[in-house]
């Protein structure tokens, strides 16, 4: 596979993450095509090793970027439980998990009144943070 193709697999990559696709790995396996990218049009590299740089680049990122992000002290956790709104991008299933934006990022939650549906769209109440994983109502619910 050549220079440009990784380019084309970079920029893919990078543009899903920009409208909001919500899979954890999709920035660093961007970074890493770039990378595969530029690499290749410098040396001539076979294409398995291209995909074994790939693969182990990309993980190697992922795991780098969460445990810089586990090292770091937790932030945007609501001061006032209930004053701050989130907006459904994954519908929550049977156990009450799903994914919401707040604050301009991607983040899991769990619906605190899992019998109530909640889908995609639709704005909620952010109750409060446990770890990475939101807590949220349905925005019927007065804080």
């Amino acid at each position: 596979m050549g220079p440009i193709t990784w380019l084309l697999i970079g920029l893919a990559l990078l543009a899903s993450e920009w409208v909001g696709a919500s899979f954890d790995g999709l920035l660093p396996a961007a970074i890493t095509a770039l990378l595969i990218s530029a690499l290749s049009a410098v040396l001539p590299l076979p294409f398995p090793l291209q995909l074994l740089l790939f693969l182990l680049l990309t993980i190697g990122l992922l795991l780098a970027i969460r445990r810089w992000s586990a090292s770091k002290p937790e932030r945007n956790i609501p001061l006032n439980p209930g004053a701050e709104r989130a907006v459904v991008i994954v519908g929550f299933d049977g156990s009450g998990a799903g994914r919401v934006r707040w604050q301009g990022q991607s983040w899991a939650a769990l619906n605190l009144e899992p019998s109530q549906p909640l889908s995609p769209g639709s704005e909620v109440v952010v109750m409060g943070r446990e770890g990475t994983r939101l807590q949220v109502l349905g925005s019927r619910v007065n804080p």
